[in-house]
């Protein structure tokens, strides 16, 4: 192929990534698998048998998932590519410091902040990562401007976060370590990584840097998960069929999400960001039929403040780098 054929052909493909059309439609279906997360996590839970407090294996849980996700993956992207996806020696380092923030160091941390923690503050906590991600690729790495424009869409949709997840109950400000600390630290690692994929992903496979670093943190959260005692005791057909699921979603919604960002700014994709919860809330409601899980006005109106922000962000086409 011509030098010429591959600069129209790369052009295109930067077409097709950056339209907005395009950056929707993939980032709600990468939100809606993210949201199925919540309710088969849920599941995956009560099939393995493992308690809400038990911090540790569901460490090693999320360690299988996302090591079966790599594998997935890596899988997957060799056969649509017709060869293998291997990673070059210099691949290596990028995928480690991949590893560390979106998979191992992130979820690790959340687990640990989820057992010492409310799950609602947990979920308000998490919806930082929008903001994170936004004001990382922005100050940080100077990727792109930080505006008014966007710390408002990001605003709106963060509120809409918050309400989605209050309740009666109300919302306390204590803030321990261990708990609301670890969270944040996991909101932080997100932030790094959607500017690192950005970064990597210049130069890198996409489909190859997400497959590897999958099973690398994996791995490494399967160690950290056994090392603090955590067991997986219980294994039938409807916890395996889960746990493949789950490794499915990683697969499938973290590689659009790294394509996503390989092509556009961090903030045109990671106001989308916002919609998890909402479709966590949703078909947690429509899935496991809790007990005052309904999709009402409160559902409505956070849906209402997070599509608001998202078009506020959206307005003003940027210049893509």
């Amino acid at each position: 192929m011509s030098e010429a054929n591959r600069d129209d052909l790369q052009t295109k493909k930067l077409n097709i990534w950056t339209n907005p059309f395009v950056v929707a439609s993939v980032a709600i279906v990468c939100c809606a698998l993210w949201g199925s997360a919540f309710p088969a996590i849920k599941l995956g839970y009560q099939w393995f048998d493992i308690a809400s407090g038990a911090s540790s294996t569901q460490i090693l849980f999320a360690g299988c998932r996302f090591t079966l996700a790599g594998i997935l993956t890596i899988v997957i992207g060799s056969v649509l590519s017709g060869k293998v996806l291997k990673p070059q020696k210099t691949s290596w380092k990028k995928i480690f410091v991949l590893s560390c923030f979106q998979t191992s160091i992130h979820y690790t941390c959340f687990y640990i902040g989820l057992a010492h923690t409310t799950g609602v503050k947990s979920s308000i906590l998490n919806g930082m990562n929008v903001f994170l991600a936004i004001f990382i690729a922005a100050i940080l790495f100077r990727q792109e401007k930080l505006t008014v424009v966007k710390v408002l869409g990001s605003l709106l949709g963060f509120v809409g976060i918050l309400l989605i997840n209050l309740s009666g109950q109300g919302l306390d400000f204590n803030f321990h370590m261990m708990g609301e600390g670890m969270i944040v630290l996991s909101s932080m690692c997100y932030g790094m990584s959607s500017a690192l994929i950005r970064v990597y992903g210049k130069n890198e496979n996409s489909v190859m840097l997400s497959g590897y670093q999958f099973a690398l943190g994996g791995l490494i959260m399967i160690l950290i998960g056994w090392l603090l005692g955590g067991r997986l005791n219980v294994w039938n057909i409807q916890g395996i069929v889960i746990l493949i699921y789950l490794a499915f979603v990683s697969a499938v919604a973290y590689t659009l999400w790294a394509l996503l960002l390989r092509y556009n700014d961090v903030s045109k994709v990671a106001i989308y960001g916002c919609f998890n919860p909402i479709f966590g809330a949703l078909l947690s409601a429509i899935i496991l039929q809790e007990t005052g899980q309904s999709f009402g006005l409160k559902e409505v109106t956070a849906l209402c403040l997070v599509s608001l922000g998202i078009l506020i962000v959206q307005g003003k086409k940027g210049k893509t780098h």
